[in-house]
């Protein structure tokens, strides 16, 4: 599959030069959209990177930031920019183990998000619309997690 061996050049590329290669954000929408059943969008979509439409008949549309948690590195951690001014309804956070692979999404609603980035205090948050990786998680909702051996997805 031309996924996992992105992934293993991805690994080869940070052990060799101790930099990213570029994909987390990528892999992270391709993870979020197999694990949830979301139809991903066009490329450079603006606002919203996925489709998710529930049993009920509503349609919601979502934002996917994407964070590689390697070994030892600390919970607080930024997302790339969430853009305020787009039209989107919740922002899901896809966190990768070392080697690509999905260990969590969480979802926050957009009301959520916005209050977050409008408190003061942070140039990261207020300028640059980033939250951290525990910040995320203390504000949104557990969507799936990887089980020992096995997956299991929690509905909202």
């Amino acid at each position: 599959m031309v996924l996992q061996k992105v992934k293993r050049l991805a690994q080869e590329y940070r052990a060799l030069t101790g930099k990213p290669l570029g994909i987390t954000g990528e892999v992270a929408e391709y993870e979020a959209a197999h694990k949830l059943e979301l139809e991903l969008t066009a490329a450079r979509q603006a606002g919203y990177d996925a489709i998710e439409r529930r049993p009920d008949g509503t349609v919601r549309y979502l934002q996917i930031k994407g964070r590689c948690m390697l070994p030892g590195c600390k919970p607080s951690q930024p997302l790339g920019r969430i853009d305020r001014k787009k039209d989107w309804d919740a922002v899901l956070m896809v966190l990768l183990d070392e080697n690509f692979d999905a260990l969590e999404i969480y979802e926050a609603e957009r009301a959520d998000v916005l209050r977050e980035l409008d408190i003061e205090g942070s140039k990261a948050r207020n300028e640059r619309g980033a939250l951290g990786v525990s910040k995320f998680k203390a504000i949104g909702k557990l969507r799936w997690r990887r089980a020992e051996g096995k997956t299991s997805n929690t509905s909202l």
